[in-house]
């Protein structure tokens, strides 16, 4: 499923992420435990083994310069500068025998380290 971003119907190129439905579900179980809202935050920042690495975490509401894609009712936000850096990506949840883990399929991504938390464009 994907979910286009809001607000950016007339910019002149259309941006787009995409929620899965098992990240949202997982989004929903955490943000149930923990009482808070079912939004997701997706930053990138400096650091990491090749260049630059995602953080997750829950948020309480949009800040003002967020995009925000919506997938069974759970928020996925992005803010503006890292926007341009996850554009076009898919953000799953994947169980294996090594763990569970948010996982980050981006398109724009030009190399990745073995842990898939960070990446090089």
């Amino acid at each position: 499923m994907r979910a286009y971003i809001a607000g950016m119907e007339n910019a002149s190129q259309t941006r787009s992420l995409t929620l899965s439905p098992s990240a949202a579900a997982r989004v929903a179980a955490i943000a149930t435990k923990q009482g808070k809202p079912a939004i997701l935050r997706l930053s990138v920042e400096g650091g990491g083994c090749s260049g630059f690495q995602y953080k997750f975490g829950l948020a309480d509401a949009p800040e003002s310069d967020d995009s925000i894609a919506e997938t069974d009712g759970v928020k996925l936000l992005v803010d503006s500068v890292s926007l341009d850096l996850v554009d076009g990506c898919v953000v799953d949840f994947v169980e294996s025998l090594g763990g569970a883990a948010f996982r980050v399929e981006n398109p724009n991504a030009a190399a990745g380290c073995g842990c898939g938390s960070s990446f090089s464009v």
